[in-house]
């Protein structure tokens, strides 16, 4: 077999092959089979689900942006928690504790319940 047959059949192999290659169009949705429920996706799966504010974190919304080393001085009144930036959190959920999450410079950068 000369050079230029060595080179030309896998070519020639390989675009056939994907000639035979079946995609679906780009705008079609997967049917989901009756009588099975579908998997729950990224904004449905339960942990990103949150009850009211139940804590009142709304309260202590015009704190973002405030040092942290100001949380003690609030008054808060109810359990809370503060989250260093990057820091390990515990998982227990409490609707009732107050959350402040702290930025990279320790800033409040969030308040929530949890």
């Amino acid at each position: 077999m000369n050079t230029t047959h060595k080179v030309l059949v896998p070519l020639i192999l390989t675009l056939a092959v994907a000639g035979c290659v079946r995609t679906a169009p780009a705008n079609v949705e997967p049917v989901q089979p009756p009588g099975i429920e579908p998997l729950p996706t990224a904004a449905d799966d339960g942990l990103t689900e949150r009850k009211p504010d139940l804590c009142k974190a709304s309260t202590y919304a015009s704190y973002v942006g405030q040092p942290g080393s100001i949380i003690p001085t609030l008054g808060v009144t109810r359990e809370y928690r503060v989250v260093e930036y990057r820091g390990i959190e515990a998982q227990e959920y409490n609707p009732n504790r107050i959350v402040f999450r702290l930025d990279d410079l320790g800033n409040i950068s969030a308040v929530d319940c949890g």
